[in-house]
C-alpha cells in the first residue's frame, strides 16, 4: 500500500523533482500509519503482499494467456461450420478456502470469453459458456492451481 500510495501521487501529480518526491513519501507515510492504526492494516501485511508479487504478476501474465487463447476459441466457435452452438451451464465446487481467491477464480472465468460466472455460493460455483469444451477441466484450471499456491504463501506467513 506505501509504495501504491507514492506511485500514485507521482502519477496525478504530473511532475518528478526531489520536492514532489519528498513530499509524496510524507504523504504516502501520513495516510500508510493512519490505515495502519485505524483501519486494520499492518506492516506485516504489508510484507506479505509484496513477497505475493511475483506470484500475482505471473497470474496476470497467465490470465492474459488464457484469454488469448479462449478469444481465437469463441472466434473459431462462432466461425465454425456447425449448424448449432451448444451452450452449457456447469457447477462445480472449489477447494478454495479465501472468499478474496474465490472472487478472483470467479472474475478470471468472467473475463476469458465464452464464459460467464453466473453464481457462487459458498464452494459452489455456476459457470455459463458458449460450449461444452470451453469449461472442460475448469475445476482444475490454471487458475484454481496458482490462486492455491498463493493461499498456501499466504497461510504460511501468518
Amino acid at each position: 500500500m506505501l509504495l501504491g500510495l507514492f506511485l500514485l501521487w507521482v502519477i496525478l501529480n504530473g511532475q518528478f523533482n526531489l520536492e514532489i518526491v519528498c513530499f509524496g513519501i510524507v504523504i504516502s507515510a501520513a495516510i500508510f500509519l493512519f490505515c495502519c492504526k485505524f483501519l486494520n492494516h499492518s506492516m506485516e501485511m504489508e510484507l506479505g503482499f509484496y513477497r505475493l508479487c511475483p506470484y500475482i504478476f505471473t497470474y496476470f501474465i497467465g490470465l492474459f494467456w488464457e484469454i488469448i487463447k479462449a478469444n481465437v476459441d469463441a472466434i473459431r466457435l462462432s466461425l465454425s461450420y456447425r449448424s448449432e452452438i451448444d451452450p452449457v451451464v456447469v457447477k462445480f465446487k472449489t477447494d478454495l478456502k479465501t472468499d478474496l481467491a474465490k472472487a478472483v477464480l470467479a472474475n478470471s472465468i468472467t473475463l476469458t470469453p465464452g464464459t460467464i460466472t453466473v453464481a457462487l455460493e459458498g464452494d459452489e460455483f455456476t459457470i455459463h459458456a458458449l460450449d461444452r469444451d470451453l469449461v472442460r477441466g475448469i475445476d482444475e484450471s490454471v487458475f484454481v492451481k496458482r490462486l492455491r499456491k498463493m493461499e498456501a504463501l499466504a497461510a504460511k506467513r501468518r
